[in-house]
């Protein structure tokens, strides 16, 4: 089984793997403008506004694009899914057969350990 690396948990995205140790993922939202931005950060890149908060996502969302590295136990497949809340990150999928992954395929929230056991989002299909 492919390790996980610990992920560098920085002051400003501290919320966002203490909600995902606790099985919840995180997204910023945008007072001033309404926006949901990842990666999380202090400041709205939509409109530059320090007024951001913290917001539970759904945990769905659709496969944008994904890849497929390596062979055996050391294959991992890496995917930009699109949250249902509109926003794009870069994660894996998991416990699923990379051979029958589709571009549009929903998929959900899965938490994973990494290396320390700090949980990391991932997804697979829903």
């Amino acid at each position: 089984m492919r390790k996980i690396p610990a992920p560098q948990v920085l002051p400003e995205t501290q919320a966002y793997w203490s909600a995902a140790d606790e099985g919840r993922l995180l997204v910023k939202r945008c007072n001033s403008c309404g926006q949901f931005h990842h990666y999380p950060r202090d400041i709205c890149p939509h409109c530059l506004s320090s007024d951001t908060v913290w917001q539970d996502a759904l945990g769905t969302g659709t496969v944008y694009s994904f890849s497929t590295m390596g062979q055996g136990d050391a294959a991992y497949t890496l995917a930009f899914v699109t949250l249902d809340e509109g926003v794009t990150l870069m994660t894996n999928l998991v416990d699923c057969d990379p051979a029958q992954v589709r571009i549009g395929d929903p998929v959900r929230v899965r938490f994973k350990p990494a290396q320390g056991g700090q949980a990391v989002p991932m997804f697979t299909p829903a």
